[in-house]
């Protein structure tokens, strides 16, 4: 008789990251603290059980809030999201306790495949696109993704419900549960790409829960009596079962080894074993060991049995012991079994010098993963360094899952981008994503330190990519939000000129730009900008008004005390004479200047005493002349000048007769006046007078 068990049986990678969460959280909680999971962490009774005896309390999303309002200093609370993840409007929840109350902290164990799920329901289910879900309704899994879709919402769990059913869409987005089956995943793409016009598959089936369906499904074939071992709620779990009693009828699905049926065995008869993504390593060996012992009552060779009960190590199977020496080269680990675990310095870490070694010190426990296990010697070659990787590579993971910024180092220039070490792991930065402009220099990113976030994974294969534009994105627009929440009309910032057009000035206020229009820059007429400020120059300006809808912003630049109408009228009033350039000839008149900034009209009638035919008759652009202040227009800012005036006055002046005036020929009369006019008078009779 032979027994096999499935290599993929047991811990997928999402359930190994939640309870490897978990422990965390254990090993780190204080009397004050107590931990809660929304939910069951996983679908295995037995790891569930496990973790209650240990103190974690199995909550629901309705008796948050009471969780929430009991927690401070005295009473913190952990409280972590189930495996197969929440819904968005309780995970939003969560968030904001967390946000309002310090000693409130939630832990996502939530499998990145699910995570992956929502974030496309998120983004392509819009109130006019349906979602279209192929898996178990009531299933928490399933439940978590319809609560991101936004418009209609349709769940198939298999194909014949699907083909019962009419969908009159044109468009829709069709996803499936992770551990779905995948020949009805098939059949449903099939039946759909027949009812809806342009529908849009998403492959979101785990790609581990695939190739164990397809190892249970092989070895289901070859064998007499399969064991499918896992929770009764685990959906995977169940569709393992339905695969190989398809093809091995003496199927049977337990969940430890207390479900085992009682039966005896031929000594031809091969039996598989196959597990659920949580279902833990322990019992899947204790039933191996046990249906191995059905073999030794029944003839198999006794010695070859007990040679293997003493193998009880695994390669890859994570171990912990205490450091029992430490040399240059090596360092030995008691395991508690008859083989001593070896960790060689290569295998201890990325830095191998002797200050990294001399942390390990003797009676320290360590953990670490079995490489290599060698019965004849007794030894068990064990890998530090693989486990640190698989630690880091849960942080990339988390870090992706919850949008985290991380922070590393640029340590390679390869093909299409660079690759940037972050926590230890090495991750891929494509070109269009380091903020360089494109066919830019790569090489001047090179030890350097940039902030990064994870933007894309590849869980099958331990490789991630990430983007320094992202966070350079998201910086701008917490630099944008901070700055239209402060701005105010009459502000003043120091800017940087950052372009210059023929009609203004922007200018960089610091991730947010702004224009100066001509007109502002110079009290002065000017043709162009670049006549007042050069692109890189920083200056000073001032909000004149801003649309925070459009995101548009006035500036001003020209100081006030500058004005050169406020000097105008300090300088002069309505009637003074001024000495004016003429600066421009129009059909209606000439523009003076009259000093820097402050122009007068004198209109074609005001330039001379009689009617001509233009300005330029009588006036060159250039000219200086005298013109008399006729009216001065406040509130318009304008000056009208006049040079007639002055000439009519001159005319008038010229014209005008004095009142001591004597003409010429009276005073000759006087002068030619008879001598005896006088004596005449001198000589009247007395009696005249």
């Amino acid at each position: 008789m032979s027994v096999k068990v499935a290599s993929l049986a047991g811990f997928c990678f999402g359930v190994d990251r939640a309870v490897r969460r978990l422990d965390e959280v254990l090993e780190k909680k204080d009397e004050k603290t107590t931990v809660y999971t929304l939910g069951p962490l996983i679908h295995n009774p037995q790891m569930i059980s496990h973790y209650e005896k240990r103190g974690v309390i199995t909550s629901s999303p309705e008796n948050i809030e009471e969780i929430y309002r009991k927690t401070d200093e005295n009473h913190r609370t952990v409280i972590l999201l189930r495996a197969h993840g929440v819904k968005k409007e309780t995970e939003e929840k969560l968030r904001e306790y967390e946000k309002n109350n310090e000693y409130f902290t939630v832990a996502d164990c939530t499998c990145p495949y699910v995570k992956k799920i929502h974030r496309i329901v998120e983004s392509k289910c819009d109130k006019n696109t349906p979602l279209i879900v192929v898996g178990s309704k009531e299933h928490p899994e399933v439940e978590g993704i319809l609560s991101y879709a936004n418009g209609k919402k349709y769940v198939f769990s298999s194909s014949d419900e699907l083909s019962q059913t009419k969908i009159p869409e044109e468009e829709a987005v069709v996803v499936a549960q992770t551990t779905q089956n995948i020949s009805e995943w098939k059949k449903c793409q099939k039946i759909i790409k027949k009812l809806c016009t342009n529908p849009q598959f998403f492959d979101t089936i785990c790609s581990v829960t695939e190739n164990r369906q397809s190892e249970v499904d092989s070895l289901s074939r070859n064998s007499d009596i399969m064991l499918i071992i896992g929770g009764k709620n685990s959906s995977n779990s169940n569709k393992l079962y339905h695969i190989a009693k398809q093809n091995c009828p003496r199927t049977y699905f337990i969940e430890n080894i207390s479900e085992l049926p009682d039966f005896s065995l031929q000594p031809e008869c091969r039996v598989g074993i196959a597990a659920g993504a949580s279902t833990p390593m322990g019992i899947i060996k204790e039933v191996e060991t046990i249906m191995n012992e059905k073999t030794l009552m029944d003839g198999e060779n006794f010695a070859e049995l007990l040679e293997q009960s003493f193998k009880t190590l695994h390669t890859g199977e994570t171990v912990k012991g205490v450091i029992t020496a430490v040399s240059a080269n090596e360092i030995f680990v008691d395991l508690g079994t008859k083989t001593t675990g070896v960790i060689s310095t290569d295998e201890l870490g990325d830095d191998v010098s002797p200050e990294a070694l001399a942390k390990y010190k003797v009676g320290d426990e360590i953990e670490a993963i079995v490489i290599k296990v060698s019965d004849a010697d007794g030894v068990a070659t064990l890998s530090r360094k693989k486990i640190e990787r698989l630690q880091n590579w849960s942080k990339i993971v988390e870090a992706y899952n919850n949008s985290e910024v991380l922070t590393g180092k640029i340590v390679d220039v390869v093909k299409g981008g660079v690759i940037i070490s972050v926590k230890d792991v090495r991750v891929f930065i494509p070109a269009s994503h380091t903020g360089l402009a494109k066919d830019a220099d790569l090489s001047v990113l090179r030890g350097t330190t940039q902030k990064v976030k994870i933007i894309d994974l590849d869980e099958s294969r331990n490789r991630a990519i990430a983007s320094i534009r992202a966070v350079l994105r998201e910086e701008k627009k917490a630099r944008e939000d901070a700055f239209w929440a402060e701005i105010e009309e009459g502000k003043r910032y120091e800017g940087t000129v950052k372009s210059i057009k023929s009609y203004g000035a922007f200018v960089d206020l610091g991730g947010v730009s702004g224009m100066v229009h001509i007109t502002e820059l110079s009290w002065s007429r000017i043709k162009n900008p670049s006549e007042v400020v050069k692109e890189g120059q920083k200056i000073s300006v001032y909000v004149k008004s801003f649309d925070k809808e459009t995101g548009r912003i006035s500036l001003g630049y020209k100081a006030e005390e500058d004005d050169p109408w406020l000097k105008f009228k300090s300088q002069y009033k309505v009637d003074d004479v001024v000495s004016c350039k003429i600066i421009s000839l129009l059909p209606f008149g000439a523009f003076a200047e009259i000093i820097p900034g402050a122009d007068g009209l004198i209109h074609i009638s005001q330039i001379a005493n009689k009617k001509i035919a233009k300005p330029a008759d009588v006036l060159n652009v250039g000219d200086t002349v005298d013109a008399k202040i006729t009216e001065i227009d406040d509130d318009n800012r304008k000056i009208s000048l006049s040079m007639r005036a002055l000439i009519e006055e001159k005319e008038e002046e010229e014209n005008a007769m004095p009142e001591d005036y004597i003409p010429d020929d009276a005073e000759s009369d006087e002068e030619a006046a008879p001598a005896d006019v006088e004596s005449d008078e001198e000589t009247a009779p007395a009696d005249a007078e």
